[in-house]
């Protein structure tokens, strides 16, 4: 992916609801335990967005923390991007909802729906409409909240998922170009190994559908886990070719948080040790498309990254959908 126009990172932030729900609370909702999660999981805890808190006000709270940082005005925003396969509604869009939150009446603004991998493609996105020349300053959000479609009786898939926002604010730029390289990919007939069944055109809302959880997450744990090595391992390794950068060229990997034997087989087989790695998986779980932005805002916000740094984000999703991308800070 090649543009004229360069993109420049002016800003990251974040947001997660202040509701946090421990593997000990979780022992108590089903059959598990603290143990048999960390270890399985690497996850401790997760966020939970309340009732009357939809995907837009975590959207909302991640994007203000990026724009405030950012030093701009909402109306410098010229396009709004997010990432979500939780949209407060069916349609209007996510991004929509977001918009109106921001005071802003006619900035263009939509969804994109990739799974875990929402924020890469949304990245991508945002590169190439800035690269065309088309807009200017884009605020790109990937926001989640997994709890509302999680079926809490089924301890396989309950103990994974959090809830959780981040946001980063991109301009165009005739001097540098933030994002070195940007690959996508996905592959249509591996739907069923990680879906939601109900909800849609193929599988309307009703009661029996409803009394048969089809309105939850379902997922083929042992063969997502073999994709989602293969794919992010591949993702990464020809983002770092398109950018004409090695592994050992890279200051810090954040992968995609949704299982930290995965991050660790991802490491160990892209050839990072894993001190090069940033991992929070252990209080936010699996926040799909949040996951990869909102741990990048904590290394920035940390130190652990520092300006000119070189950073590979990398996730796998369903769809399937896989990306990744080399940034420099």
């Amino acid at each position: 992916m090649n543009n004229k126009t360069g993109v420049k990172i002016l800003a990251t932030g974040s947001y997660f609801p202040k509701k946090v729900l421990t593997n000990d609370d979780l022992s108590k909702m089903v059959d598990t335990s603290d143990e048999w999660i960390s270890t399985r999981t690497g996850i401790k805890s997760r966020h939970i967005a309340e009732k009357d808190q939809p995907t837009s006000e975590l959207a909302y709270q991640a994007s203000i923390d990026a724009i405030k940082t950012a030093g701009i005005k909402p109306e410098d925003i010229d396009l709004i991007l997010v990432a979500t396969i939780t949209p407060d509604m069916p349609f209007p869009s996510t991004a929509c909802f977001l918009q109106a939150k921001l005071g802003l009446t006619t900035t263009p603004a939509f969804d994109l729906s990739a799974a875990c991998a929402g924020f890469v493609y949304a990245l991508a996105t945002a590169k190439a409409f800035i690269g065309s020349g088309l807009y200017k300053t884009v605020l790109v959000v990937g926001a989640e909240e997994l709890s509302k479609i999680t079926d809490w009786t089924d301890r396989n898939t309950c103990v994974l998922f959090g809830d959780g926002a981040g946001a980063m604010i991109l301009t165009a730029s005739e001097d540098s170009d933030n994002i070195l390289s940007v690959y996508l990919g996905a592959d249509g007939a591996s739907w069923d190994l990680l879906y939601m069944p109900a909800g849609g055109t193929s599988c309307p809302i009703t009661k029996e559908v409803i009394d048969n959880k089809l309105n939850s997450i379902k997922m083929n744990g042992k063969e997502v886990f073999k994709a989602a090595v293969t794919k992010m391992v591949f993702s990464a390794e020809k983002a770092l070719e398109l950018a004409n950068k090695k592994p050992e060229d890279i200051d810090l990997y954040i992968p995609h948080q949704a299982n930290m034997r995965i991050i660790d087989a991802v490491a160990k087989k892209v050839g990072v040790t894993m001190d090069k790695v940033f991992v929070n998986i252990h209080k936010t779980g699996n926040t799909s498309s949040a996951t990869t932005i909102t741990a990048l805002d904590e290394a920035i916000k940390t130190g652990r990254v520092k300006k000119g740094d070189l950073v590979e984000l990398v996730a796998f999703g369903g769809g399937f959908t896989w990306g990744a991308a080399v940034i420099r800070i």
